[in-house]
């Protein structure tokens, strides 16, 4: 045995005392008692979760990494408690065929802190079979955002519609039907809000519908009857921290332009409860870094994006010590659910399965400060929020995180090309 880990461990929504072996990476036995290793770690309070898995993150990494880039990225990832990240391909040159995937892994490779796998876009005719074995999934963009590769023709979707449901992977969209999307001068969140209707977030799961059945994920859900809709289709759901925290009355500023956008406060309230009843599948944290002078330009042409993948967990984590929301419900939402998703070998503590695992502290409540932060952004929404951050990160074995400070390397591997199942 590699490595054991007594603790408090929570699985399957139970917290449970036990003892964890691990051996190769992964788990390998389980018990009240574990016997040998050549090494013990002992955590006497606190408790250990399985690794959490952020389904969307944008790490910027080809063409824009002054934002961001895969090794900060995954740096901040991992301080967040999240140990696997499937990264959208809205890069520059967007990920859309073989040769721009395989450019992306090439340079990537050798930078990640946590597992991760890489989405390509959908782009008409594009060759889904040829590029299928290689990604963890395919992206739809239905509505305008950062980069160029909107598709939100019916017909060129269906086209591809029959490849990508042979091929086995899920198809992950952002449904807002540009058709319905304004473009008139935006000065607040509230013209932002007006300019993207959550009607247009309707419309996209409406036309979707044709598809029940199929692997489809519908990314940062804003509204409850969205993801009512999804749910009676068959398609798996996200929800975002941002979307269930802030609210178009209650902010102001560049820093909450995102899209889809902050909604309205009663639009938010039935998002949360919505969440808090099991309807949403999985947290998301569509970690989308600017700088601060790109976020600092008038409203109009500030771009749309927030960061999330470092302080998700760790708020949430908070919420779920102080009574605010179900620790079973996060364990699901951030961990297992994702993991069953995109049929990944993560996301519970049990034997075989990959062994990261993360420590908090649960006594440790601090406030986010922007400039402790690991992205290259230097600014978040979140300042000053109470957040629980984790004490020890585990990446199949081997400790990344010890004591609140990186002692770990660039072992991340790509879990399409390196299946541990």
């Amino acid at each position: 045995m590699d490595i054991v880990v007594e603790g408090r461990f929570l699985i399957d929504g139970e917290l449970k005392q036990m003892a964890v072996g691990i051996e190769d990476g992964k788990i390998a036995t389980m018990g009240k008692l574990v016997r040998g290793g050549d090494e013990r770690l002992e955590f006497t309070s606190g408790i250990i979760t399985p690794g959490f898995i952020d389904p969307h993150v944008h790490f910027r990494e080809p063409g824009m990494t002054a934002k961001e880039d895969f090794g900060s990225g995954t740096m901040s990832a991992l301080f967040g408690g999240v140990t696997c990240v499937l990264d959208m391909p809205n890069t520059n040159p967007p990920t859309t065929d073989i040769r721009t995937l395989s450019d992306k892994k090439a340079s990537i490779r050798r930078k990640a802190h946590v597992d991760y796998g890489l989405f390509a876009a959908l782009t008409p005719n594009m060759d889904v079979n040829r590029l299928a074995p290689h990604v963890a999934g395919f992206k739809l963009f239905m509505g305008s955002t950062t980069g160029n590769i909107l598709m939100n023709d019916d017909n060129e979707i269906g086209y591809l519609m029959g490849d990508i449901a042979r091929s086995g992977k899920v198809l992950s969209v952002h449904a807002e039907d540009d058709d319905m999307i304004l473009r008139d001068r935006e000065e607040s969140n509230w013209d932002h809000l007006r300019n993207r209707p959550v009607e247009a977030e309707h419309n996209a799961v409406r036309r979707l519908s044709r598809y029940r059945g199929m692997r489809i994920n519908i990314c940062h859900v804003t509204d409850a009857a969205t993801a009512e809709m999804a749910k009676a289709n068959g398609f798996t759901t996200e929800v975002t921290l941002h979307h269930m925290m802030f609210a178009a009355e209650n902010v102001e500023g560049t820093e909450y332009k995102v899209n889809p956008p902050i909604r309205d406060l009663r639009t938010r309230d039935a998002l949360c409860r919505s969440v808090e009843a099991g309807n949403i599948t999985m947290f998301g944290s569509d970690h989308a870094p600017h700088t601060q002078t790109d976020k600092m330009q008038e409203y109009a042409t500030a771009p749309g994006g927030m960061i999330g993948v470092e302080t998700t967990i760790p708020i949430l984590m908070n919420w779920a010590m102080h009574g605010r929301f179900p620790l079973p419900l996060l364990e699901r939402m951030g961990c297992s659910n994702p993991a069953s998703v995109f049929s990944l070998n993560k996301g519970r503590i049990k034997v075989g399965m990959d062994a990261d695992l993360v420590f908090f502290d649960t006594k440790n409540v601090t406030r986010i400060d922007p400039d402790a932060l690991h992205s290259k952004a230097g600014h978040t929404a979140y300042a000053g929020t109470e957040a629980i951050f984790p004490d020890t990160v585990m990446l199949r074995g081997n400790i990344q995180i010890q004591d609140g400070e990186y002692c770990g390397s660039a072992t991340g591997v790509d879990t399409v090309d390196h299946p541990r199942d």
